[in-house]
């Protein structure tokens, strides 16, 4: 059996794996990407193998940003300040035809900010955001379509764990990923809320007008969720001036967000510790998903495929954008049938060295297929984010969760479309970074 035909098996057995036993995709990617290295070189070779890549991921400096970026979101959900958040984001757009959707957009914007999941905005919004738009006889359809999608925000605006990974993967600044994310974050915001508009234009009664409110009444709103908005500053504005690594802006970012909490009153010992505790089962599983990614791209290098794959696109008679278009196509659909941080980890050996060699931009590549893949987080089959929107809205039925879902689609495929016509989208902040 060739190389190619052995990576190929194992691509095959991983899908297997995954969807017919259901093993955790860290622990998937690690036995089968063992056994094909150790078929490829020998058992003693993939024994060591596996040992080293053990070793240099859980002692590995750079992987601490994780744990503390996720303390940060794990605080700032428990301390309630999704609440504040939400209601200063109605204050200021929930008199427009539609704005109490937009303004669950603009807060699930804010709360990804300083938290970075899909599942916890998503749950988080559900509880505070659907009740508030039941009130006001938004249509299910619109009110649980602009949660989920709002939700997927969590992963592009930073601090994201996506990013991080992309970062220590490709070995880029993940500042300047996270300064990537801001403007490609802010892009799919828009377009999100934008959808909302157009949606209640087609369809006025879907989405009815919240009371008038005056300009103090907004401007005390925002002063509610001034001690969130200076630490989302605090952490950026470190990074971008050089004051922190990105591990020590996470670090200052989970003590500064502890003692806001704490000092407010906001965040009790129970929640305290259910903040540690959800942090250390989330990093474990997304380090462990990293060390067996790891794993299985040194199986799939010894294969040849990623290097195969590169000169084959490379020597296509095609665009560069005709390329990069086919290989967002593939990532579109593989985030809807796994899940997007492993569906990135087994994919980027393949296809970075592709883009690399295409002239793109690294960061604008790794911002730009994040946003791709949060498509992944709210379609079928998986669509976690829509699951945990339709799980915690038990009275409406998943399949108007996943209609309402259908109508935002449009926006993300416009967003992969501008990021592809101005890269400066994403770029412009990076580049500022000295």
């Amino acid at each position: 059996m060739s190389l190619a035909a052995v990576g190929i098996t194992g691509i095959v057995a991983l899908l297997l794996i995954l969807f017919l036993v259901g093993m955790p995709v860290g622990f998937a990617m690690a036995l089968v990407g063992f056994l094909g290295f150790s078929h490829v070189v020998s058992l003693n070779a993939g024994l060591n193998m596996v040992g080293s890549v053990f070793w240099e991921t859980f002692s590995k400096y750079g992987l601490t940003v994780i744990p503390l970026f996720i303390f940060m979101g794990q605080v700032a959900f428990y301390s309630g300040v999704n609440e504040k958040l939400y209601n200063a984001a109605y204050k200021w757009v929930g008199q427009i035809r539609g704005g109490v959707a937009m303004a669950t957009v603009m807060a699930c914007a804010a709360f990804a900010a300083i938290c970075g999941s899909n599942a916890a905005t998503a749950a988080t919004m559900t509880t505070v955001a659907l009740p508030q738009m039941g009130k006001f006889r938004y249509n299910h359809r619109l009110s649980t379509g602009a949660i989920a999608c709002g939700s997927t925000l969590g992963v592009v605006i930073p601090p994201s764990v996506v990013l991080i990974i992309i970062g220590l993967s490709t070995e880029q600044s993940i500042a300047k990923l996270f300064y990537g994310g801001v403007g490609a974050g802010i892009l799919l915001a828009v377009l999100l809320m934008l959808t909302v508009f157009v949606v209640c234009l087609i369809h006025p009664h879907w989405g009815p007008v919240g009371p008038r409110t005056g300009f103090m009444e907004k401007l005390k709103s925002t002063t509610g969720a001034i001690e969130m908005i200076t630490l989302f500053l605090l952490v950026m504005l470190g990074l971008y001036f050089g004051f922190f690594t990105p591990t020590e802006a996470g670090a200052a970012g989970s003590f500064f967000a502890v003692v806001i909490s704490t000092l407010e009153g906001n965040l009790s010992w129970k929640g305290f510790v259910a903040s540690v505790m959800d942090t250390l089962r989330i990093s474990c599983m997304v380090i462990m998903i990293v060390a067996g990614a790891m794993i299985f791209g040194r199986f799939l290098a010894v294969t040849r495929i990623p290097f195969d794959i590169a000169t084959w696109v490379v020597r296509l008679p095609v665009s560069g954008t005709v390329i990069m278009a086919i290989i967002f196509g593939i990532y579109i659909v593989g985030g809807a049938v796994m899940d997007a941080l492993a569906l990135l980890l087994i994919t980027i050996p393949i296809f970075f060295p592709v883009a690399r060699e295409l002239g793109y931009d690294p960061i604008w590549f790794g911002v730009t297929i994040t946003v791709v893949t949060t498509l992944g987080a709210v379609t079928p089959p998986v669509g976690a984010t829509t699951y945990v929107v339709g799980g915690m809205a038990r009275d409406i039925p998943l399949e108007e969760v996943f209609k309402g879902v259908a109508y935002f689609l449009p926006a993300y495929i416009l967003c992969v479309v501008l990021l592809m016509l101005f890269p400066g989208l994403a770029t412009y902040l990076p580049g500022l970074i000295r």
